[in-house]
């Protein structure tokens, strides 16, 4: 027999069977579970602080249904017990009025009747939940010192601005819980960077960290993608495969795009985050999976929620940390860390001295508005680099005045001019031998040759 978890539950809800049957399905997990009727008569046993989780009931006077009270007793919960976890217990379809207590401060709903395995489970994670952030509390206790003045950089995840301190001192405590993240910020502000960062600080470090680009996945296949399918399933299921979830299992799995999916395929997410359990394509079978969740978009999706395209209970499952990421234009005092970056990294590619930047070329790096942000600084340096004299990076050498004009990302053209370069430079060093020439590319011979010919190398 499984050994109980040592933990106090609480139980609120005006109807003595559902209190009956909590107790009963609770303590087949958890060493101690008390009930009461109503909210008042808990006080006494939320004062020993004992209590880490609690399930509350939405309704108690006669003919009550607008969830109105359990509102408000949310509200009081929070503010004079703020570290216990509340679990709501709602009525079968009133999700309005769920998604509405979770904005209050609950942690998850359970609906009536009760699944028995789900709400154990729902408990468990609620508890884990309260348990590491204490740990936070003790961490930030112990090394408050040491936060004033943090300064992180992890590959390419540089903050010396007050905005991306503030950003990363964030991440760091959401680090050590397991709670989902929502990065939200425009193209090329560095979330995927800032998702692998969150992974690496966590408690999951040593095991995946699975990223999934949403939006090159098609309907027809998502199921299949991130959930696994069976022999057979459909034509070309040649043999059994898992999904993204179940690969990243015990680890972390990064959702990108998230604002991307149809309404059906954010359906089918939901379910599955919800019940942290899936079904391969194809097969009866039910499994369970152990992973944090974040998700990343460069949308709007509050915007899209009032026009119907994005679900809000989607939305609050995946938001239970928001971050917003700053622009490289609000975050200037990482510019010139982030060029010296760049210039190393792409010194060390093509083989060439480190070159002196011209204080000039900063300053107008800096005035630059960086529509592609830190994706399109990257694409600055590293054709800097290939056209500069190899002894100062001057202004010009960053083609600021051609693409200031875009509202978008480096043009095509620039990024083919770019591509042109590199090749035709790589050549030079290689003395003509084609075969070190895609070795050093990392492409094959006749991707080169194709190239080649795109480009009119004779």
């Amino acid at each position: 027999m499984k050994q109980k978890e040592t933990a106090h539950i609480l139980i609120i809800d005006d109807d003595p069977d559902i209190l009956l049957t909590g107790e009963i399905v609770l303590k087949q997990r958890f060493s101690k579970v008390s009930c009461v009727d109503r909210p008042e008569k808990a006080k006494s046993i939320l004062d020993t602080g004992e209590v880490e989780v609690l399930l509350l009931d939405m309704n108690y006077s006669p003919g009550a249904n607008d969830g109105k009270e359990g509102l408000d007793w949310i509200s009081k919960i929070n503010d004079l017990y703020p570290e216990i976890k509340i679990i709501i217990i709602t009525a079968y379809g009133e999700l309005t009025l769920a998604v509405e207590a979770m904005k209050r401060g609950a942690t998850d709903f359970v609906t009536k009747p009760w699944e028995y395995e789900k709400i154990q489970v729902s408990v468990s994670n609620a508890l884990k939940l309260a348990r590491t952030e204490k740990e936070i509390i003790r961490l930030e206790s112990k090394q408050q010192g040491l936060k004033q003045n943090l300064v992180i950089k992890s590959d390419q995840v540089i903050a010396e601005s007050k905005e991306m301190k503030s950003v990363l001192q964030m991440a760091e405590k959401v680090s050590r819980t397991d709670a989902n993240v929502l990065l939200l910020g425009e193209n090329g502000t560095g979330k995927g960077l800032m998702a692998k960062l969150i992974h690496e600080l966590s408690p999951r470090s040593a095991e995946v960290f699975m990223s999934v680009d949403l939006g090159s996945i098609t309907e027809s296949l998502f199921e299949s993608e991130l959930f696994g399918h069976k022999k057979g399933a459909f034509t070309d299921a040649k043999e059994d495969r898992m999904g993204r979830f179940e690969a990243a299992d015990g680890g972390t799995i990064f959702l990108d795009e998230i604002g991307n999916l149809t309404s059906a395929m954010q359906s089918k997410l939901l379910t599955v985050i919800q019940n942290r359990e899936l079904t391969r394509v194809g097969e009866n079978k039910t499994r369970t999976f152990d992973v944090r969740i974040i998700a990343a978009t460069n949308s709007d999706l509050e915007a899209m929620i009032e026009k119907g395209e994005f679900r809000e209970d989607l939305f609050y499952r995946l938001n239970t940390i928001e971050f917003d990421l700053p622009p490289l234009r609000d975050r200037l005092a990482d510019i010139p860390p982030m060029v010296d970056f760049f210039i190393t990294k792409f010194c060390k590619k093509y083989g060439q001295n480190i070159p002196e930047i011209q204080s000039e070329a900063i300053a107008k790096l800096k005035k630059y508005r960086w529509p592609g942000n830190i994706r399109e600084l990257e694409h600055a340096v590293e054709r800097a680099i290939i056209l500069s004299d190899g002894v100062r990076l001057m202004s010009e050498d960053f083609n600021l005045k051609k693409t200031v004009k875009s509202e978008g990302f480096i043009s095509t053209t620039n990024l083919e001019e770019l591509e042109r370069l590199t090749i035709e430079r790589v050549i030079k060093s290689n003395e003509g031998n084609m075969s070190q020439v895609a070795k050093e590319l990392g492409i094959g011979r006749t991707t080169l040759y194709r190239k080649l010919e795109k480009y009119g190398f004779q």
